[in-house]
């Protein structure tokens, strides 16, 4: 697994096997957070599957599907609410990187834009597209 944490709540990465979500349980996270959409994936990974791994692992499951480029304030607000509860949460995509927008779009008017951009370029995510707008809530 390829975790990239972007606060100590909050790590991403890319696609994860069902079998890995107990190991996630193990380091201690409470909540699995799917980014993407069914017809990206396999019956093996899609979030029938995902969501029976988190269950059988004690965690929260949300399956937020993110079409590239078609992000919505929904979609947002859902993944804050994800994110809000007790104990660190773990999203994934295909390679993380929606993961890593929504949450950036979630700090949107929290945090300064370029402090948004600092942390998800440290964790191997380049966001510099979205940049305009971190400067308004979606």
């Amino acid at each position: 697994m390829d975790l990239r944490q972007l606060t100590p709540d909050l790590s991403v990465s890319p696609q994860i096997q069902p079998s890995e979500v107990e190991e996630l349980a193990r380091a201690g996270f409470r909540t699995l957070i799917n980014n993407r959409p069914d017809a990206e994936v396999g019956p093996d990974e899609d979030s029938t599957a995902m969501a029976e791994a988190a269950r059988r692992a004690g965690m929260a499951y949300h399956h937020i599907p993110f079409n590239p480029g078609q992000v919505t304030p929904d979609m947002v607000r859902d993944f804050a609410a994800a994110t809000g509860g007790a104990g660190p949460a773990f999203a994934y995509c295909r390679s993380g990187n929606r993961s890593a927008v929504l949450w950036a779009l979630t700090q949107a008017g929290e945090r300064p834009a370029g402090e948004i951009l600092r942390i998800a370029a440290d964790a191997g995510y380049d966001l510099s597209g979205i940049a305009p707008m971190l400067d308004r809530k979606v």
